[in-house]
């Protein structure tokens, strides 16, 4: 069969020459076929499974025969075919040093990296191994019902971003352009072609490096939220407050890691950024921490985003025992007071007075809070507006969690997601959550101390703000004690107050860090 098929091949590159010159084209046409045909077996997937290396545009290690001087390269035209240009990977420092990497869409010089996978497998075999990983996701979020909408796509980008050979994260690079050394002896490159990146490439700059997807999928949220409950008994906030004391244990955990493993635990990242950027997963908001890594520490979005996305589909699984041996049974059987009904002018004025505090006290959380407070005004005015809320609340926000989600995914490429890194970034994320958990529950005890009107620690959970399944989770352990006690409403309160305080701690920890 492979003989026909060769045959076959030969045939076809005979007769497509012209009659007058098929005698003479005929070698050339049997020796491309033929090349091409023995090339075939280096562009198929399974060859990427067995490379040793990561791509040469990512770790710079250019062969010999391909590198070009810096020096010779200046001023040279590549469109004459006499200057000798060579498209450019990289250059030659002062010292003689092989600096390679690519020039980007801009004409900016990336530097490559080294790659180092987990216990020191070929990038190949990493790749492999996040496959069955990336599987087990998208099996969570089909079979389990953890968080389907976020942890289908982002397990569907991981998939994507493993394919070897596939390109689909690869960067958009420009070559054949005539490139020029600054004063620090760096090399920018100017015309030439830009050579199109993979799709996820573009998803992920045009949303993620922007911070635009975090901020649109706030527009949503904000038009799903009732603020009614936390209007109706603003004390709730302290809850939620006290809930993102999980932020800082993490934060505090991620130096605590970078001081005994030293400053390149986190493969180069400022440790100061990627303890920030760690620590907002203990509010358990991912779209606040995907905005705030993003612009902090963009490396670690990948395993920070999982944890993020993880930990808030596992809260009927952590939450529940956290919650039950901090309580006794009596404080679980509390019973709370009826919300009063909450006015519509107040549901229109709060998130109005919530932004403009904002931007007096802390500017850098407006673009969060404001796409937020936006939404839910939307929703509150009425139908004047009615179509703009339902496009936030369904078509934008579905879109937009497609692409996030894809755009995440894309991250979990192993030489990003293989690393001792990760797992110590999966281990801080789990011990803020719960810390954020007993903190809320914690707090409402304090608060039953000084206050004639109990509170059910339960609903202290509730301000991790993973919403609404947080408030729910408090709600169910609260009537597994008692079937008559229903908590939900009263729930929310501190459940969306954790949103704001989430953002606001974002907000925070972005100016100190910038």
């Amino acid at each position: 069969m492979k003989k026909f098929f060769m045959a076959l091949l030969v045939a076809v590159g005979c007769f497509a020459a012209p009659a007058a010159d098929q005698a003479a084209a005929a070698p050339a046409k049997w020796q491309t076929t033929l090349n091409r045909v023995i090339d075939l077996k280096d562009d198929m997937g399974i060859s990427g499974f067995l490379k040793k290396e990561a791509p040469a545009f990512i770790t710079g290690n250019y062969a010999e025969k391909d590198r070009v001087a810096a020096n010779d390269m200046v001023g040279k035209d590549p469109h004459d075919p006499k200057s000798g240009y060579k498209t450019p990977n990289g250059y030659y420092d002062k010292n003689g040093k092989w600096i390679g990497g690519y020039f980007d869409g801009q004409g900016a010089f990336v530097k490559g990296h080294e790659v180092k996978v987990l216990g020191g497998l070929p990038y190949g075999i990493g790749q492999l191994i996040m496959i069955p990983l990336c599987l087990v996701m998208m099996y969570l979020a089909i079979v389990k019902g953890f968080e389907p909408l976020l942890l289908l796509p982002i397990g569907f980008g991981g998939l994507l971003a493993n394919c070897p050979l596939a390109g689909v994260t690869t960067p958009e690079m420009l070559h054949d352009g005539v490139v020029a050394m600054n004063n620090a002896g760096i090399p920018a490159m100017f015309g030439g072609i830009v050579e199109p990146g993979g799709f996820l490439y573009y998803f992920f700059h045009f949303g993620i490096d922007t911070g635009v997807f975090p901020i649109m999928i706030f527009m949503g949220v904000g038009a799903m939220t009732d603020f009614g409950p936390l209007i109706a008994n603003p004390k709730m906030a302290l809850l939620g407050g006290a809930a993102q004391f999980g932020i800082f244990f993490a934060l505090f955990g991620a130096l605590g890691l970078a001081a005994v493993f030293g400053a390149d635990f986190f493969g180069g990242v400022d440790p100061v950024k990627a303890a920030a950027s760690i620590g907002i997963i203990g509010g358990a908001d991912g779209p606040t921490a995907i905005w705030l890594t993003s612009r902090l520490a963009p490396d670690l979005l990948g395993a920070i985003a999982v944890a993020a996305y993880s930990y808030m589909a596992l809260v009927p699984i952590i939450q529940p025992p956290i919650m039950n041996a901090l309580t006794t049974k009596a404080e679980r059987a509390i019973k709370m007071t009826a919300l009063r009904e909450v006015k519509k002018i107040e549901k229109i004025c709060f998130p109005l007075i919530v932004l403009l505090l904002c931007a007096v006290l802390l500017p850098s959380a407006v673009p969060l809070i404001g796409a937020m407070m936006l939404g839910n005004l939307a929703k509150e005015v009425g139908p004047s507006v009615s179509r703009i809320a339902d496009t936030m609340s369904n078509a934008l926000i579905n879109i937009v969690t497609i692409m996030l989600g894809l755009s995440v995914g894309s991250k979990l490429a192993c030489e990003k997601f293989l690393s001792g890194t990760t797992l110590g970034i999966l281990a801080l994320g789990l011990c803020a959550f719960c810390v954020g958990t007993a903190a809320g529950v914690i707090m409402a005890k304090v608060m039953n101390l000084f206050s004639k009107t109990k509170i059910n620690p339960l609903i202290g959970s509730a301000g991790v703000s993973a919403v609404p399944m947080a408030a729910r989770v408090s709600n169910k352990v609260a009537l597994q004690n008692d079937p008559t006690n229903f908590v939900l409403m009263q729930a929310m309160g501190p459940n969306v107050s954790g949103v704001i305080g989430s953002a606001v701690v974002a907000g925070v920890l972005y100016t100190l860090c910038r």
